[in-house]
């Protein structure tokens, strides 16, 4: 086994020593009482095959630092797949239906290439939140000062509480698939998210989380009952194509923010360093990061493929002008049950969103600023973290209602304004994770570094050649 690289210890946890500044001694391990061996009452296990079979597995749980209860695996699950899902929100599921729609297969190459880019960013900023304990705009503020911290939490907040508000948009939208006057059903999803957070303890707020994203399993289905070309979706799948159209640039900037956004990088950060994970667990995280940004990507994959199929290739593609289009538009040629289906995503997704977004927010400014903070913590303990998260679940509630607003257009400029700012975050994050003071052992090694840096510069040239495109446009100056 190679040496361990010698650095600092990671700044984050220099909090846990004494106030003498050394580090807290460490139990004598031959003092410790041996622990009493249990006779088992299974014979079998008894047999030289039984205890072969035990050693080999204990030796596995040595080699690998596995946690040897089974409901520790469970436990540590949450923050990766939650973050990864809630990036699919209804936003998300307007840009992916509308690139389906709009272009059909040939943007899911894209897909592939976010998909890496998305586990390496959310596993960068949920190894920081281990390492330290603390939150991203916590560390900003600490490591860059208050000018980039200000700019940073001002480019944030734009971008959460505009994705906020959508996502109210889209629980509306979908209960009136079903029937239910968004009257009803925006103050009913405010109050019970509201009351999810406010009153329920991190663990409890967090299987709830997890619970919602069983509703994306509807979008493969939908996907199946739309009968797609599937030798045609794996070829534009494999192979890139590119165009320099404004709107496929647009679209491309779009599928980018919506599927690595801001806040899903400060909500998994904080949401890690809030759970209390530890260095030593952080096998277990870097999994669920993994996990839940692969299966975030498939969801979005299987959304497109539905929109593409039912909708672009028998020559119904085009602008989708609100979400209840999208799902009606898959019904005449997938059936009725897609269409439900595409509405129970849409609300699970939204739903979710709806409270990891004024979460993330709250988070982001407590943080930046020294308030208190986190989900157990009471208004009279963290009032200023409760009031925001409060404040944007209540004014989402009530632009939702507004009339006639165009939903798809509002939810796709927010996703193009996601994408805009996502290299803000990311030079964050890399700056931070290449700290060896900061991060010590667990900094960025070269090939993450070289994903982070790839991402980051193709969305600052796409988002150049999207600003160019737009300001050269009226001169009659196109690159298509």
């Amino acid at each position: 086994m190679p040496e361990p690289i010698t650095t600092p210890e990671p700044a984050g946890r220099r909090s846990q020593r004494d106030g003498s500044g050394e580090a807290p001694s460490e139990p004598d391990e031959a003092a410790a009482p041996s622990e009493t061996r249990r006779t088992s009452k299974i014979p079998w296990q008894r047999t030289p095959r039984g205890l072969d079979a035990q050693s080999r597995v204990q030796s596995l749980i040595r080699r690998f630092h596995l946690p040897r209860r089974p409901l520790f695996w469970l436990a540590i699950f949450g923050p990766g797949m939650i973050a990864a899902n809630a990036g699919n929100d209804a936003g998300g599921i307007a840009t992916y239906a509308q690139a389906g729609a709009k272009f059909g297969y040939s943007l899911l190459w894209v897909l592939v290439l976010i998909t890496f880019s998305l586990a390496v960013v959310q596993e960068m900023c949920a190894r920081m939140g281990a390492v330290t304990g603390k939150g991203l705009s916590d560390l900003i503020r600490e490591q860059f000062g208050i000018r980039w911290t200000l700019f940073t939490m001002v480019a944030l907040f734009i971008a959460n509480a505009g994705t906020a508000f959508s996502e109210f948009i889209g629980i509306t939208a979908a209960m009136e698939l079903v029937g239910v006057s968004k009257y009803i059903a925006a103050p009913v999803a405010a109050i019970v998210l509201w009351f999810i957070v406010v009153r329920g303890s991190y663990r409890a707020v967090e299987r709830i989380f997890l619970l919602m994203t069983i509703a994306f399993f509807a979008y493969p289905i939908s996907a199946f009952l739309a009968r797609p070309d599937w030798l045609q979706v794996g070829r534009q799948t494999i192979i890139p194509s590119f165009h320099t159209d404004a709107n496929y640039i647009k679209m491309m900037i779009a599928l980018i923010g919506t599927t690595i956004t801001p806040y899903m990088q400060v909500f998994v950060q904080s949401a890690v360093a809030d759970k209390g994970v530890k260095p030593a667990d952080y096998s277990l995280e870097r999994a669920d990061v993994y996990l839940g940004s692969l299966f975030g990507n498939m969801i979005a994959f299987f959304i497109i493929v539905a929109t593409g199929a039912a909708l672009f290739y028998h020559g119904h593609g085009g602008d989708i002008q609100d979400a209840a289009a999208a799902a009606k538009a898959l019904e005449p040629l997938a059936g009725s049950g897609a269409k439900i289906l595409f509405a129970i995503g849409l609300l699970g997704a939204s739903l979710l969103a709806a409270a990891v977004l004024p979460l993330t927010t709250a988070y982001s400014v407590t943080e930046a600023f020294g308030f208190e903070k986190g989900v157990e913590m009471s208004f009279r303990e963290a009032p200023v973290f409760m009031g925001i998260f409060t404040g944007l679940i209540a004014l989402g509630a009530a632009i939702a209602l507004l009339p006639g607003l165009p939903i798809i257009q509002v939810l796709l400029v927010i996703q193009v304004v996601n994408g805009l700012l996502l290299p803000v975050v990311l030079i964050a994050a890399l700056r931070l994770t290449n700290d060896a003071e900061l991060m010590g052992a667990y900094r960025n090694g070269r090939i993450f570094n070289a994903i982070a840096l790839a991402t980051t510069a193709f969305v600052l040239l796409l988002s150049t050649f999207y600003l160019l495109t737009l300001v050269l446009q009226p001169f009659g100056v196109s690159f298509g």
